[in-house]
């Protein structure tokens, strides 16, 4: 989609802009191309400020036989939710609401940095190599078929940025965690999207992001599952505002790979119960 047309005037707290995402005025721009739901491209606007957004309406989502019908725009909602109780900031600001089509997700636009740019892109953060290893700075994540029988080994970089969202991802068994859903902005953000498919009560983790599997947690990782398994616990905020999202047996779920984290002190390892990378992975 095209850059907004109208420069913000001000920048926002984090608060002011889920009122305006979720207070705004919504008017669609365009479509999203090549999503399996329904994507719109929107502009919202309150009191004199305007920003884009994405619109996913509830009414534009596709039956999934392991999700309950029209519960992918609560689980958007409910992974900025445990994003935010993180600290880390990567997913962006994401509320529920009515809208032209009915209630759906509304979640801030973010303009992605332009390749090249200081700031990198997608490609600086996934790759395919040749060989076995996958060099300095990357994580193997395994051999991909590239065509006429010939293989290539996936990595991705050996970022902590990307580690947290590794880390995230299983918090929130994040079951799509594809190149394509990781948005590289300006000022060196990283931002995860594309968190409908997440909060399952079995184990549907499926990512790009494995090349930590099995490895210690990040000290600052420990102390953050810390936090967030005591912001869970029942009749706490962040518990009580999820209970309006995912069912209880999510809820249950969630609690659990939080703790079996905290336990272990580890970055978790497939399964094998369920295939480990997303198809297509980009």
């Amino acid at each position: 989609m095209p850059a907004p047309e109208r420069i913000p005037s001000r920048s926002l707290s984090g608060t002011e802009l889920l009122t305006l995402l979720a207070e705004g005025e919504l008017t669609v721009r365009g479509q999203v191309r090549g999503a399996s739901n329904a994507v719109l491209y929107c502009t919202v606007g309150h009191e004199g400020e305007e920003r884009t957004c994405v619109y996913k309406p509830v009414a534009g989502e596709q039956p999934l036989w392991d999700f309950p019908d029209g519960t992918l725009a609560q689980r958007e909602v409910a992974a900025y939710e445990i994003s935010e109780a993180t600290g880390w900031g990567l997913v962006p600001p994401t509320v529920l609401r009515e809208g032209p089509y009915g209630e759906g997700m509304c979640q801030l636009w973010i303009e992605a940095a332009p390749d090249g740019s200081a700031d990198g892109d997608a490609d600086s953060l996934l790759a395919l190599v040749e060989g076995e290893e996958p060099g300095d700075g990357w994580k193997a994540v395994g051999f991909a078929e590239v065509g006429e029988g010939k293989t290539a080994l996936l990595v991705h970089a050996d970022d902590p940025r990307l580690r947290r969202l590794a880390v995230l991802d299983a918090v929130i068994n994040n079951g799509d965690r594809k190149g394509g859903h990781l948005l590289p902005a300006p000022g060196g953000r990283l931002y995860g999207i594309d968190h409908g498919v997440t909060f399952n009560a079995d184990d549907k983790l499926r990512t790009l992001l494995w090349g930590w599997a099995g490895e210690p947690l990040t000290d600052e990782a420990v102390a953050v599952l810390g936090r967030l398994a005591a912001d869970l616990a029942p009749g706490a905020p962040l518990a009580t505002r999820l209970g309006e999202l995912i069912t209880p047996a999510e809820l249950d779920a969630l609690r659990a790979r939080v703790a079996a984290l905290v336990a272990t002190g580890r970055h978790p390892e497939p399964s094998g119960e369920w295939p480990a990378i997303p198809w297509p992975p980009v």
